[in-house]
């Protein structure tokens, strides 16, 4: 099992890349860029393509239907090729708020959408013709002007990750990704999410180890673990309560199919009500404690164990607040904790 880094400011921005520089160091195996009502995913990536030297660049993740998928292949392969092959498209559908509110794109069929384009980028990123008829991308459009053209950029592998929450999108994650980026994940409930990707995987006749399986975690060091976890969870009252419409919330999909269903209908009516502290106290510690690497070392230890044996390749780990020092400090540690971890399966 390895260990990434997400980046939820500007990495360029005082300290960003120089902990990015210093995670590479200290062995992070990669760091993720997210996207959603900031800054896009790609600039800070690029930037930081030509202040690294090992360390895998990854978007966690760019929204589909924000670009063509021509688009995030000429991206992608311009992202390789600035960056020695280290970079890692991870794609994902968004929800409607985003997608009708921000971009003013209609969030409709996102599963095909994944699909075709993944498909698409696969196509261009081969140095093949583009040509493609599916159901929610036609290229060229028909009865255009427009011809079928070749990349002018050299043929590279460009390794396709999706964020994935639902049952469908899971199994399309394991007929067709190179890995599936996780959240919302109790190692202890690994089969809601792992069982479809592995279905999706046996109909194409893949394994699922030939995926990378990837899932964020926050992290606190910590011996008070109730203040800790009880603050985490505070924290998903925005999740279940604004992530999302009404009627389309895929994070509340999540928690519920792992047993959590009445506390995130509560907990998103009240914040729908208006009432945002009670929101924040109906969410239950154990999601808070579940989701998260919380604890003393044995604690911390404990959980790695259970993401090691349900099949987790990768922890994305998203760092508490502080300066540098802290942030690499606690980075440093809990490398260590996951060396440990690694090195109980091979003794």
């Amino acid at each position: 099992m390895t260990l990434g880094i997400g980046v939820m400011g500007n990495p360029f921005a005082p300290g960003g890349a120089e902990l990015v520089r210093q995670a590479e160091r200290l062995g992070a195996r990669t760091v993720w860029a997210p996207e959603f009502w900031a800054g896009d995913a790609l600039t800070p990536l690029a930037y930081l393509a030509a202040t690294t030297s090992t360390i895998r660049l990854a978007t966690g993740i760019v929204q589909l239907g924000a670009r063509t998928p021509s688009m995030l292949a000429m991206s992608a392969l311009s992202m390789q090729a600035l960056s020695d092959s280290r970079f890692i498209l991870g794609i994902g559908t968004s929800g409607p708020q985003v997608m009708e509110g921000w971009h003013g794109v209609r969030f409709d069929r996102p599963v095909q959408r994944t699909r075709e384009t993944i498909d698409v980028i696969r196509m261009i990123s081969a140095g093949e013709r583009l040509a493609y008829e599916g159901e929610v991308y036609t290229l060229p459009l028909p009865d255009g002007e427009g011809r079928s053209i070749r990349s002018l950029m050299p043929p590279a592998h460009i390794p396709v990750y999706v964020a994935a929450l639902g049952p469908a999108n899971l199994r399309l994650t394991g007929e067709l990704a190179d890995g599936w980026i996780g959240n919302s994940f109790f190692p202890e409930n690994a089969e809601v999410f792992l069982d479809p990707i592995r279905e999706g995987a046996a109909r194409a006749g893949r394994d699922v180890s030939e995926l990378d399986l990837t899932v964020t975690v926050s992290v606190e060091l910590t011996d008070d673990v109730d203040e800790a976890a009880r603050r985490h969870a505070d924290g998903y009252a925005f999740t279940f309560g604004a992530m999302g419409s009404a009627k389309a919330n895929f994070y509340n999909d999540a928690f519920a199919r792992q047993g959590f269903g009445d506390d995130v209908a509560e907990v998103q009516r009240l914040w729908r009500a208006g009432d945002q502290d009670a929101a924040r106290r109906r969410v239950p510690t154990e999601i808070g404690f579940g989701t998260n690497l919380i604890g003393t070392d044995d604690l911390v230890r404990e959980r790695l164990r259970l993401y090691r044996d349900a099949g987790i390749t990768e922890l994305r780990a998203q760092l508490p607040g502080g300066d540098l020092d802290r942030h690499l400090d606690d980075l440093g540690h809990l490398l260590e904790l996951v060396a440990d971890v690694n090195t109980e399966v091979t003794t």
